[in-house]
């Protein structure tokens, strides 16, 4: 395996649609990728959180957002994922080309690919632009006593108009209801290489599963929500026809905790 394949868009990344290249120029990041490993039970698990463990301050050095994340509910529960931030696609090439050219992290490459077993069973990459409601991932100050969940929602919508509608209800007054419900998502960002095109996809922080049924019950009976919902079906019918979610927790190395 070629060790840059941790690093590099997929193939064809590169075309990205001009309302990603348009967001404001005040944003730092403007693209996201994750990054999904999938192992067995054994070995594998331990010797890729050792590799990424070890690396992690490097790439933390060439990113403008990273996170480490363990399934918890997930189609495929030996799951690890990876976030990263870049202010372009530039930005993502320089970044893999300075990682690679690092003498630590070849060796350290190295050491992940040797042994009788492959590290990983197979990988899957997303390219994702930041919408422009989308807040930059801000670090805490300091790391919690207990890693907190993240719950990751993919919302499909039928067509790019409903998408757009989508977008429209998100950075209206879903958000502004959201954040008073006690859901603060660090990101929000569009697939543009990925499965189930179109979609909007976003990641929020819960300090403890009870505090995230709290949340999302106290949005679903705010009546500013129950008008909002229904004004936008009436617009543009079921601009949401499926609703894709996963818990994860942070890795004890994950820069975003």
């Amino acid at each position: 395996m070629d060790r840059r394949s941790f690093l590099i868009p997929a193939a064809g990344a590169c075309l990205l649609p001009e309302a990603a290249q348009s967001q404001e120029a005040g944003r730092k990041t403007r693209l996201y990728r994750i990054d999904y490993f999938y192992y067995r039970q054994g070995g594998q698990a331990a010797r890729l959180n050792q590799f990424f463990s070890s690396q992690a301050p490097l790439l933390a050095k060439h990113t403008r957002a990273l996170g480490f994340f363990n399934a918890v509910f997930a189609p495929r529960l030996q799951t690890l994922m990876v976030l990263s931030g870049f202010e372009s696609m530039d930005g993502m090439m320089s970044a893999a080309s300075q990682v690679e050219a690092d003498t630590g992290y070849q060796k350290a490459f190295e050491q992940l690919e040797s042994g009788s077993e492959q590290p990983f069973d197979s990988s899957q990459r997303l390219l994702l632009a930041a919408t422009d409601f989308s807040p930059e991932v801000v670090l805490l100050p300091e790391k919690p006593k207990s890693p907190r969940y993240f719950e990751l929602r993919v919302y499909h919508s039928p067509t790019l108009r409903q998408l757009h509608l989508l977008h429209e209800r998100f950075a209206g007054a879903e958000v502004k209801i959201f954040h008073r419900s006690g859901i603060h998502p660090i990101l929000y960002a569009d697939t543009i290489v990925g499965p189930d095109l179109p979609n909007l996809t976003y990641l929020m922080p819960f300090a403890t599963l009870s505090d995230r049924e709290k949340a999302w019950d106290a949005f679903a009976a705010d009546p500013e929500w129950v008008k909002v919902r229904a004004e936008s079906v009436a617009r543009g019918g079921q601009i949401v026809d499926n609703n894709n979610l996963s818990l994860w927790r942070a890795a004890p190395y994950s820069p975003i905790q």
